[in-house]
């Protein structure tokens, strides 16, 4: 099995196919400027692309929320800096989530155990599915701090509930709680406090049992239909359904199908 990486604030642990990362700076409220946390995640993100044994990634924060986002506290000190230094912070530090998540071939799965606002509210969205606690919140407060979301959250929100609810919810900077995002399509379902880890390890192990080839590939046409059109994205259909004729699992799916029984699968 390879090593699991190297993390500085938060835990990473792998079971079954199935990888959780614990952000672990609650006493921040797990923001992500101002912690290691940016770090950790691109780092993990980097590892699941190439360590086999993992087919999908639940991430979650301790303690009582998701992630506060930004740090407030000291954002008036970073706004000393000349606009080409801001720019190019952003660029080399927030904005490095956007684009690994973007580059990650496994489902992730948000469990939103509290408040995710700001750019935390953009890091949920950056997964494919989110499930919350009945304690979830969720917020595109930027404006309310005279900015914008500088990690890219108006592509990921407007392409979750579309652009008029995405406008509205930018422009407002209001707060959302659990039942109006499970009503809006930001989660996937609700559960109670106690029940969120459990019921994502449950919907991650479902997929965990599934040929991990042809959820990678399930994967990434998922995001790449977003922006090809039809022609282009039939194209790619049929390369990557080519390789999947060709892999030992598809055949166990075949075999396994025939005998009534569940496959064996071993991502090769």
């Amino acid at each position: 099995m390879s090593d699991l990486p190297q993390l500085k604030e938060s835990a990473l642990l792998l079971e079954d196919r199935v990888a959780m990362l614990i952000l672990q700076r609650d006493d921040v409220r797990n923001a992500l400027s101002g912690t290691e946390l940016t770090d950790d995640l691109v780092t993990t993100l980097s590892w699941a692309n190439t360590c086999p044994q993992v087919s999908v990634l639940i991430v979650t924060g301790e303690g009582g929320a998701f992630s506060a986002g930004g740090n407030v506290k000291t954002m008036g000190a970073r706004s000393q800096a000349a606009p080409h230094i801001l720019q190019n912070n952003y660029k080399n530090t927030i904005q490095r989530i956007p684009r690994a998540f973007q580059a990650v071939e496994i489902p992730v799965i948000a469990a939103v155990n509290g408040p995710a606002i700001g750019a935390g509210f953009d890091l949920a969205n950056m997964c494919d599915m989110r499930i919350g606690s009945t304690n979830a919140q969720f917020g595109e407060t930027f404006v309310n701090l005279g900015i914008i979301a500088g990690d890219g959250g108006a592509w990921f929100l407007q392409r979750l509930v579309g652009y008029q609810r995405a406008a509205e919810l930018s422009f407002s900077g209001r707060i959302v709680k659990a039942e109006e995002a499970l009503a809006l399509g930001i989660l996937l379902e609700v559960t109670a406090p106690e029940q969120l880890l459990p019921r994502a390890r449950e919907i991650a192990a479902r997929i965990a049992t599934k040929p991990p080839i042809a959820v990678r590939y399930a994967k990434q046409l998922l995001r790449r239909g977003q922006q090809q059109p039809l022609s282009e994205h039939l194209d790619l259909c049929s390369s990557f359904q080519a390789l999947c004729h060709k892999t030992e699992d598809h055949a166990e799916a075949l075999t396994a199908f025939r005998e009534k029984r569940r496959g064996k699968f071993k991502g090769q």
